[in-house]
């Protein structure tokens, strides 16, 4: 399997100086909006809109929806008010704003190397910046925004960085690929802690080559990362998704990556068998909404009941053909299993950290825990994601 690399951008491809970018950033948006409201007024619900995307953790809304929830009723003005008005900002505005970064002069050599090996390459930056003002950043850096298979922005995307469920929404949106994955940042707190907590191996852009101290499997130089690649042994980068932390990000990513993955299917696609053994989108949701309600709560509910709970498992391959999902409407399935998603997790908020441990016997694998289980949901969402992702790329 080929090796998937996820870089950060800021002062990691690109010299940025957030400390001294987003000060300058502020401010020429809140000029620009000027003749709307105040400066600080804008400023102020900015800020909070930020924050919010910071918090958020609904993979039922983008961080676009999060954000513009807190700004304009902040500002008082509709979207539509302003809307022609932030995309000049973005088209004319803020490209003025390049000469406050530098290109690093490694990075485009060693994206083009990358890309050369077969690497799948994305760009795992903070979504916190719309669209446009990613693309402009990344052409500050040398790089053609059309090379990335992934590039997270505030449309596309559910979790700021801080959250393992970013990284789970990162690797679901490219069909979580198996085989080695590596996270290249700058950031502890952004980059490596929480791609670590999700269970991926880590290399830490700080500008010296050194044995590693904390949990990352590499760090030195930008410069250093293509020698580093090319001495390492793939196989030992990669992840391990067994934790809780892991498996917590990645039922919650799910309902996210389904959404986006989905965003743009007619009617007809749903319904598109890829061959003859393979099923149809609308199937897939579907599946995994019966198999939410039917059995994985119902697992997660007898073990949080009591110790050594028997915990069932229904033979659901007959389901598709008996429930005849192929002729269900597919955007009503998927709501249906984000339902269902968003009880189960409810159900796993403020676990006591004892019920990982609690012991279960399991109908087909025997003796079992609350981890053990748990991680079944999570590989189950990572294969159907692979499936999903698989069939929509053939459509």
């Amino acid at each position: 399997m080929p090796l998937t690399l996820l870089f950060d951008l800021d002062d990691t491809l690109l010299n940025t100086n957030l400390e001294a970018f987003l000060p300058a950033y502020f401010q020429a948006l809140s000029s620009h909006m000027a003749q709307y409201a105040p400066p600080n007024v804008m400023l102020r619900a900015l800020l909070a809109g930020t924050h919010m995307m910071t918090e958020s953790e609904d993979p039922t809304r983008t961080l676009q929806d999060v954000f513009e929830a807190y700004y304009y009723p902040g500002i008082g003005i509709s979207k539509g008010e302003l809307s022609a008005t932030l995309e000049q900002f973005y088209d004319e505005v803020f490209p003025t704003l390049g000469d406050r970064t530098s290109p690093r002069p490694e990075a485009v050599p060693l994206i083009e190397w990358a890309l050369s090996n077969g690497f799948r390459v994305a760009i795992a930056t903070d979504p916190l910046f719309p669209r446009k003002a990613t693309h402009h950043r990344l052409r500050w850096a040398g790089l053609d925004p059309e090379r990335f298979e992934l590039i997270s922005t505030f449309e596309n995307f559910h979790f700021s960085k801080t959250h393992p469920a970013y990284y789970a929404e990162v690797l679901g949106q490219l069909g979580w690929p198996d085989g080695p994955i590596l996270m290249v940042g700058n950031d502890a707190k952004r980059d490596i802690l929480p791609a670590h907590r999700l269970g991926l191996k880590t290399y830490l852009v700080d500008g010296e080559s050194a044995s590693s101290p904390g949990p990352e499997a590499g760090r030195g130089k930008l410069a250093d990362l293509r020698p580093w690649l090319e001495s390492v042994d793939h196989s030992t980068l990669e992840p391990s998704f067994k934790s809780p932390d892991a498996i917590l990000g990645i039922i919650q990513a799910t309902p996210a990556v389904l959404g986006v993955l989905t965003s743009a299917l007619t009617p007809e696609q749903w319904q598109v068998e890829p061959g003859r053994e393979d099923w149809a989108m609308n199937e897939i949701v579907c599946h995994l909404r019966d198999t939410e309600r039917e059995i994985h709560q119902v697992q997660i509910d007898l073990m949080l009941k009591k110790e050594d709970a028997f915990i069932p498992r229904p033979d659901t391959s007959v389901w598709a053909s008996e429930r005849d999902y192929l002729q269900v409407d597919g955007c009503t399935a998927s709501s249906g299993f984000v339902a269902a998603r968003l009880e189960t997790l409810q159900r796993l908020q403020n676990l006591n950290e004892a019920i990982w441990s609690r012991r279960a016997r399991h109908a087909i694998f025997g003796p079992t825990n609350f981890l053990e289980v748990m991680g079944f949901i999570a590989d189950h969402d990572r294969m159907h994601i692979q499936q999903a992702w698989k069939t929509i790329q053939s459509l």
